[in-house]
């Protein structure tokens, strides 16, 4: 099999198998990895910053019996520090370069990963399209005149076309999940606490973010998590401790498990009939596996539930403003998109009370949601209400220069003024995706799966939401029903390499 074959039709553990067993070598799997994200760069965009000549010379050295040596990889360019690389957060706002790695870049490395490149986010994570002025448009494989789904949208481009068979992403507020949905590819946001994101920061979102992967298989997620997870003395907490390796709970077989199936909108708003059929396939495929699903209802996640989380955000990215201007040492109003700004503003005239206050509701509502769903080993939902959108269907612009245009009149003392304003911005930002939100408030891991193909052609994935701490179950759960599908054998239909 020549390099680029295996690069292409072989997940990040096979590469490996072959690096190991010394028929092929790191350098040439950099190379064809560097050559095959040239050949796509024009069609897919989704490179921030190329890490060639740095990649090139860390494969003469990698030690080829770690345990992903050699495999090609990519950062993505939000929240992560790698010395001597740029982030730039997806924004025009000068990039920050550290002197240092994250400890999660350490154990990325460590493990024999070779970073050829940083990945497009938008701005700052904030869309789940990865659309960005200071970047363009990132596309998706599969249909390049569609989204690949954000704000991990480059690294789901990344591994969706082949470039790399897995890829750091971060997921806030399904910023892992909805790309993975997008570009049929296994995408596991871990438990609250899994993997440390010091010593960039301590926490983020007030500990709604979490970092992992998309990547092409269940086993290469597992195995990704057995290598990055475990707090550091930074860390200000851990998820609990596995019973044993992720890889492990991969490879096994799940036993008769207990699901549920919910499949209502939080918000009230449309879902597609392909987003329903993707549902109705996973409960096939879980069925056949052997488990019993139960459709239920999750009474506590509705609007208000959502209108916190969009407050909560809102007022981390007005502290992400503050601490990026006074990093430059300067105003950077004319640097963010129009998008970015308008947040920033809402999450500053809402109250430092209000915000507390809201924080609190989430976490009030996030437990009666944890100790009602424990009864089932997990619960199968949605991910995106439709299949992967047009580039640039969700364009802002409109609907934010209306609510920027209403915020220069709101006074601070009558904030309820603002909030059907909210219910706009809200349901313009939420309508692709109602449900990822709710596990990046309870802390629970959830694992987007490849399920299901459109008519159009497009991959349309499902989750699994688990109990707290428990990605074991998830993963086994996961694998066995990426064996039922068939699912690994399917690959984006580009040029397949010769």
């Amino acid at each position: 099999m020549s390099v680029e074959r295996a690069l292409w039709e072989l997940d990040a553990t096979g590469v490996a198998s072959l690096v190991r067993k010394g028929e092929i070598s790191a350098p040439e799997l950099v190379d064809a990895a560097i050559a095959r994200a040239e050949a796509t760069r024009p069609d897919i965009n989704a490179i921030a910053e190329p890490l060639y000549e740095a990649a090139r010379t860390r494969a003469k050295t990698v030690d080829r019996n770690l345990p992903l040596a050699g495999v090609p990889f990519a950062i993505k360019d939000l929240g992560i520090a790698m010395k001597g690389v740029p982030t730039h957060s997806g924004s025009r706002i000068p990039a920050f370069t550290a002197d240092f790695n994250s400890v999660m870049t350490e154990r990325h490395l460590a493990a024999g990963l070779i970073p050829i490149a940083t990945s497009t986010s938008p701005e700052h994570g904030l869309r789940l399209m990865t659309e960005s002025a200071a970047f363009g448009i990132t596309r998706n494989p599969w249909n390049t005149a569609h989204t690949s789904g954000g704000s991990s949208g480059g690294a789901a481009a990344l591994v969706a076309a082949g470039v790399v068979p897995v890829a750091h992403a971060s997921d806030g507020g399904g910023s892992i999940r909805v790309p993975a949905a997008c570009t049929g590819l296994v995408g596991l946001k871990t438990a609250r606490g899994r993997v440390p994101l010091t010593p960039l920061v301590t926490e983020s979102w007030y500990g709604l973010v979490v970092d992992h992967a998309l990547a092409r298989s269940v086993r290469d997620s597992a195995l990704l998590l057995d290598l990055t997870h475990g707090p550091d003395p930074l860390s200000p907490y851990a998820a609990p401790w596995p019973k044993g390796a992720f890889a492990a709970a991969a490879a096994r077989d799940p036993g008769k498990l207990k699901l549920a199936a919910y499949r209502k909108s939080p918000l009230g708003l449309p879902i597609s009939a392909e987003a329903q059929t993707a549902l109705d396939t996973a409960v096939a495929l879980a069925r056949e596996g052997g488990h019993s699903v139960e459709e239920i209802d999750l009474p506590y996640i509705d609007r208000d539930f959502m209108a916190d989380f969009c407050k909560t955000v809102a007022a981390a990215v007005a502290g992400i403003i503050r601490l990026e201007g006074a990093r430059v040492d300067r105003s950077i109003s004319r640097d963010l998109e129009r998008a970015t700004r308008v947040i920033g503003r809402f999450g500053e005239i809402t109250s430092a009370g209000e915000i507390y206050a809201g924080l609190q509701r989430l976490h009030a509502t996030s437990r009666p949601l944890i100790s009602e769903t424990a009864q089932y080993d997990a619960v199968l939902m949605p991910i995106i209400a439709h299949p992967p959108l047009a580039c640039g269907a969700m364009d802002p612009k409109g609907a934010d220069e209306f609510i920027e245009n209403m915020l220069d009149r709101l006074h601070l003392t009558r904030l309820l003024r603002f909030k059907p304003l909210l219910g706009q911005l809200m349901d313009k930002s939420l309508w692709f995706t109602h449900w990822p939100a709710i596990q990046n408030v309870s802390g629970q891991p959830s694992i987007a799966l490849p399920v299901h193909v459109t008519e159009a052609g497009l991959p349309l994935g499902i989750q699994a939401a688990g109990r707290p701490g428990d990605e074991e179950t998830l993963l086994s759960l996961a694998a066995q029903m990426e064996k039922i599908s068939g699912w690994l054998k399917r690959r984006a239909p580009l040029r397949v390499p010769a």
